[in-house]
């Protein structure tokens, strides 16, 4: 593992949350292609030489902000997949304030507007991913959960290596 890839910063979900998006995911994603678990991203590509530097940001950020609440409000059909759609302002906040920080850093991916999101299927032929999003609309309704922490991995080509868990809250 090189100290030079990058990192990505994703958030933590609650356990029956978790639970819930990485079966989906298991089940809907091409088993071939899924090589890391369910997860929302806030930044696809951090400077991996700056790891120390990366994890004290966040770290002081996290403590500051109470645990976000998310709602998860529909889904998303991309094209060749299927993703649910989040939305929490605390969270919305938090993130506009690290790319602040951040922004030196951040890749073109990361500077366009963000649409927070849980993929559970993608790289599918259109009319598969369409009959997923049917289904799973089907039988939707919108939730919430509190997300406890954020999470930092090391982008390894493919699969993801974890680097730390950052919790929310004054008790982290």
């Amino acid at each position: 593992m090189t100290d030079t890839a990058p990192l990505i910063l994703t958030l933590a979900f609650d356990e029956p949350t978790f639970a819930r998006f990485d079966a989906e995911r298991r089940r809907h994603f091409p088993e071939a292609l899924n090589r890391i678990p369910a997860h929302a991203t806030l930044f696809h590509h951090l400077p991996g030489d700056r790891e120390r530097g990366v994890i004290e940001a966040i770290t002081a950020l996290a403590r500051a902000v109470p645990p976000p609440e998310v709602a998860v409000t529909g889904l998303r059909f991309t094209g060749r997949g299927v993703a649910y759609v989040l939305d929490s302002g605390g969270l919305a906040t938090f993130r506009a304030r690290l790319a602040k920080g951040f922004e030196p850093f951040l890749t073109a991916q990361d500077r366009q507007g963000w649409r927070p999101h849980v993929t559970v299927q993608n790289k599918v032929a259109p009319d598969v991913a369409r009959a997923l999003h049917a289904d799973l609309s089907a039988g939707f309704a919108p939730f919430h959960f509190t997300a406890p922490a954020t999470l930092l991995w090391r982008y390894l080509g493919g699969p993801w290596a974890p680097v730390a868990r950052l919790p929310f809250g004054e008790n982290a």
